[in-house]
């Protein structure tokens, strides 16, 4: 079976799961070496390792703010798990930076201790074993002396397949490392939020009151490389920008983003068939396109943003494919109604969107 996969109307399911239902996978589109920063945000990012300051990045959505942390951590050879990521929420509180502790099953444990295996041998728990090492904190205890470190760590295995596992695994000689961390969004979280990891992060410690209210402290040497995120929609505390270095990635130009489109869709041999390869004029077509449709500023409640673009070429790439549409023939009425008109739900997000957009394919392909 192949594209398409769902019909107005089927007679009976098929046989077999479609082994292409995915052509475009999210991990190549993430991919670290197909990331192209720009000269401003190449600068950004060494004055932000040069000072050992956190980097806070903002720009629209989609500009590339969260791959920077991936494309960083490749370029430096950061062993895995680097880049370690904080996803921000509405609820987040300092403490859920570093660790989060499960107090439940430690009650759960605590009825247990009562009971006798068949040793006649009291079951034992220790508070560390029901501890979990966030983003900040995992790269805190892998920039420690192992030593320092073990005295923090469960000593069984998580069974949920938490970050707890990675860190048993590694060996005592090989454990310290540096470690990229990402804090992503960190706009969502409450406002004091900031305020309260101000000095664990610039002095990178932090303390756990589990264990007694224990202090552990990354090597100068090691030092965790902190990149935040923030879609700016609220405003974050002086107190806090003072430490960070800032950069804003602005959308990138139509040239600047035939690179980015050129790297990120790598070549298909099927494509290459009907001349759809990673370059070329429909390339050129395409992202005329998609620039019309973003500078209606006065029309588009939401502009579409580099994921969507990529998104939206692969889709393009796969429909004119399917209906034996040659690049040169995107603007063509078959291209409008079979491929452009029909993708447009890839860039436009709003239903008022809709019809202005779609005025503005009608004129661009006259």
């Amino acid at each position: 079976m192949s594209f398409p996969y769902y019909l107005e109307q089927r007679e009976k399911p098929e046989d077999k799961v479609p082994d292409d239902l995915s052509i475009k996978r999210q991990a190549d589109m993430d991919d670290a070496t197909g990331y192209r920063p720009g000269k401003g945000l190449t600068n950004a990012v060494n004055v932000a390792l040069l000072l050992g300051q956190p980097l806070l990045l903002t720009g629209e959505p989609g500009t590339g703010k969260t791959q920077l942390a991936h494309s960083l951590s490749w370029q430096l050879g950061f062993k895995k798990p680097s880049p370690l990521i904080f996803e921000t929420k509405s609820t987040s509180t300092a403490r859920d930076l570093f660790y989060s502790y499960d107090t439940i099953g430690r009650f759960h444990a605590a009825q247990l201790a009562k009971l006798k295996d068949e040793q006649g041998q009291p079951f034992k728990d220790k508070p560390e074993d029901f501890i979990v090492y966030n983003a900040l904190g995992a790269a805190i205890l892998l920039a420690a002396p192992y030593e320092e470190a073990r005295k923090f760590l469960p000593e069984r295995n998580s069974e949920n397949g938490d970050f707890a596992n990675d860190f048993l695994a590694s060996a005592d000689k090989a454990w310290q490392r540096r470690s990229v961390v990402l804090i992503d969004e960190i706009d969502k979280a409450p406002r004091d939020f900031p305020n309260d990891i101000l000095n664990e992060i610039e002095n990178m410690y932090f303390r756990v009151a589990e264990l007694g209210n224990q202090k552990i402290k990354a090597d100068e040497q090691f030092r965790p490389v902190v990149i935040l995120t923030s879609n700016s929609e609220k405003n974050l505390p002086d107190a806090f920008l003072r430490r960070c270095v800032y950069y804003n990635i602005a959308f990138p130009e139509i040239d600047e983003m035939k690179n980015i489109v050129a790297k990120r869709l790598e070549s298909k041999n099927h494509y290459e068939e009907t001349g759809f390869g990673n370059q070329g004029k429909w390339i050129d077509d395409a992202l005329e396109l998609f620039y019309e449709i973003r500078d209606a500023e006065l029309l588009l409640v939401k502009k579409p943003a580099t994921a969507e673009l990529l998104g939206w070429l692969t889709a393009i790439r796969r429909l004119c494919a399917h209906y034996i549409i040659r690049a040169q023939d995107l603007k063509s009425k078959q291209g409008v109604e079979k491929v452009i008109l029909p993708t447009l739900g890839v860039l436009i997000k709003n239903e008022g969107d809709m019809t202005p957009a779609t005025e503005i394919v009608n004129r661009w392909a006259e």
